[in-house]
């Protein structure tokens, strides 16, 4: 699984000019789902992203995690996190795991992560499949990106 992190003053997501969820400060999380990705990849990254301590503390450094802050998450599927590029000029998508796949592991992470934050209330989504206009407030700007399979 790959994700990216947003760290976000706020956040929104609309499918046909409606907005479908929208969150406060927290992370703007983009998802995408591997073909060879797996529930250990899902635990791995659920975890990480929770805990990842990338929020100010009192004195200015990044040292909280949103689990410590309370912050809000907003989760998007975004299959061309698994883009290839390496041919030619047109990106191929031949890693990213098949859409009846995908939406299983997506709904699995966005569960887990709501049993992580232990608030099913701060975790956002959009629409899996749907072409999605995304709006956000980046704070920093903190952009983080996590492979599950390097672990880092």
């Amino acid at each position: 699984m790959r994700a990216v992190l947003q760290r976000v003053s706020q956040a929104s997501v609309a499918t046909n000019q409606t907005i479908k969820s929208k969150i406060g400060p927290g992370l703007l999380i983009l998802l995408s789902v591997g073909d060879t990705d797996n529930q250990e990849d899902l635990k791995w990254l659920c975890k990480k992203i929770v805990r990842l301590r990338i929020f100010s503390d009192e004195t200015g450094l990044m040292n909280l995690s949103l689990l410590q802050t309370g912050g809000e998450a907003l989760i998007l599927s975004q299959f061309t996190l698994h883009a290839n590029t390496k041919k030619g000029n047109r990106p191929s998508f031949n890693h990213a795991a098949p859409p009846h796949l995908a939406v299983q592991l997506y709904n699995r992470f966005v569960k887990m992560f709501e049993c992580e934050l232990n608030n099913s209330s701060a975790v956002k989504t959009g629409e899996f499949g749907a072409n999605m206009q995304v709006s956000l407030i980046n704070d920093g700007p903190v952009t983080i990106y996590i492979d599950s399979k390097l672990r880092e």
